[in-house]
């Protein structure tokens, strides 16, 4: 069921049913990763960092098979819809085999996602990603990275081949993993070879020894010189985009390009806070992903988006305004208005909360979004409508004992690896 185009005027209203509300898009998804979290909490160095994090996401990536992934990612997918997400960009960087050989079928670990996807009922913005180098130096893949790697021949090829899948419920998009692991000519190359209007996402600035590396390297910040060297507009979505001097700020606010702000993995990895008020004083465009998912909910996300910043100014109610005083409604018109610059989907599916859960029993159309962001981690969420189709059912997905019944099967097999 969708409520409107995408463009009109996002509400939240009273039914018969429970308070229904437009669905939010998850801006940012690697999938496989579903499978270790949680697993990476306990000490393996003193300076334990994104960096020494990133070597046990590689060892869980090596024991992936496309059927292994198209189970954690359908899991994944349930997961998603229960909470209240109808859309989900997913970053795939898992292209080929653990030694960097290809699969006899060069697209089958974005196959396994489309087939997630579409078992499932969520709507699937595919992000293949183009990564080539090491680092900003350009050295070559480390022996994790390797089945991760394209030449730009070869990933424009894979792009094209998805393309002819597309419906109204796929889209394919194109993902530059970051500057330290696309060079400038590369950069150049793609982009000219994308079809007009595609969506293009790219992770930028999430740790600051990618900024101090950018400037060594390349004589700018990451954003800064990315602003400088592409035409960065309303088709582009920055990943993170932590760490920002004020001129990045206005600079991508000034663009019409989409900041995927990323909370709870953030929180996770030690990444840092967006500056969120400076950016939305900017106006700023940006929406939430669940990117790691260590949290699938976008009620955490938006809650900890908003709990940052109280912790870093030390007061409260940070993203509201004097037109808009709520903080979740404000939170909740945030997430929406990005959704189609970032997805391609220009309608948005519904979302029913239950008006009788605890939190929301007495609530009016001026405080249930505040009510339901910031009363308790009961999931309230009792309805789910994806491209006419009642996906989830009192708070249950129609899917959700076969998922799990694969999804058990992939993670005894991903452990014993």
């Amino acid at each position: 069921m969708a409520l409107r185009e995408n463009g009109g005027m996002h509400d939240i209203q009273l039914t018969e049913r429970g308070w229904a509300l437009p669905g939010i898009a998850n801006l940012h998804s690697h999938a496989f990763q579903r499978a270790m979290a949680g697993m990476a909490e306990r000490q393996g160095d003193p300076n334990d960092s994104f960096w020494t994090w990133r070597e046990t996401m590689y060892a869980m990536a090596a024991r992936f098979t496309p059927e292994l992934l198209r189970a954690v990612a359908a899991q994944l997918y349930v997961e998603m819809l229960e909470a209240g997400y109808t859309s989900v960009c997913e970053f795939h960087y898992l292209h080929h085999r653990p030694d960097g050989g290809f699969h006899d079928d060069r697209a089958a670990m974005s196959q396994a996602l489309i087939e997630a996807a579409r078992a499932t009922g969520i709507r699937l913005t595919l992000l293949p990603v183009l990564y080539m180098s090491g680092g900003f130096d350009g050295r070559a893949l480390s022996e994790r990275q390797r089945r991760f790697g394209h030449s730009v021949e070869d990933y424009l090829r894979l792009l094209e081949g998805l393309r002819a899948q597309e419906n109204a419920s796929l889209n394919i998009g194109c993902a530059l993993h970051s500057l330290r692991a696309v060079p400038e000519g590369a950069v150049r190359e793609v982009l000219a070879a994308l079809p007009q209007g595609s969506r293009i996402h790219i992770h930028i600035a999430e740790q600051m020894a990618e900024v101090e590396d950018s400037i060594a390297v390349r004589g700018a910040r990451p954003v800064r010189w990315l602003l400088d060297h592409a035409d960065v507009d309303a088709r582009w979505t920055l990943v993170h985009a932590t760490h920002l001097d004020d001129g990045e700020v206005r600079g991508i606010a000034g663009s019409g390009a989409t900041v995927a702000i990323c909370t709870t993995t953030e929180g996770n990895l030690g990444d840092g806070l967006f500056p969120l008020r400076d950016y939305l004083d900017a106006g700023g465009r940006w929406g939430v992903g669940s990117d790691s998912h260590i949290s699938v909910s976008p009620v955490e996300e938006l809650r900890w988006l908003e709990y940052g910043q109280r912790l870093r100014a030390q007061r409260r109610n940070i993203a509201s305004s004097a037109a808009m005083p709520s903080v979740g409604e404000t939170l909740l018109h945030g997430a929406w208005q990005s959704a189609a610059a970032s997805t391609g989907f220009d309608v948005i599916d519904e979302v029913v909360l239950d008006a009788d859960a605890p939190v929301l029993i007495g609530a009016t159309r001026e405080d249930v979004a505040d009510r339901w962001l910031f009363a308790g981690n009961r999931d309230a969420v009792k309805d789910v409508h994806v491209a006419g189709h009642h996906v989830v059912i009192n708070g249950r997905h129609i899917a959700h004992d076969a998922a799990l019944v694969d999804y058990r099967r992939a993670i005894t097999t991903l452990l014993a690896g």
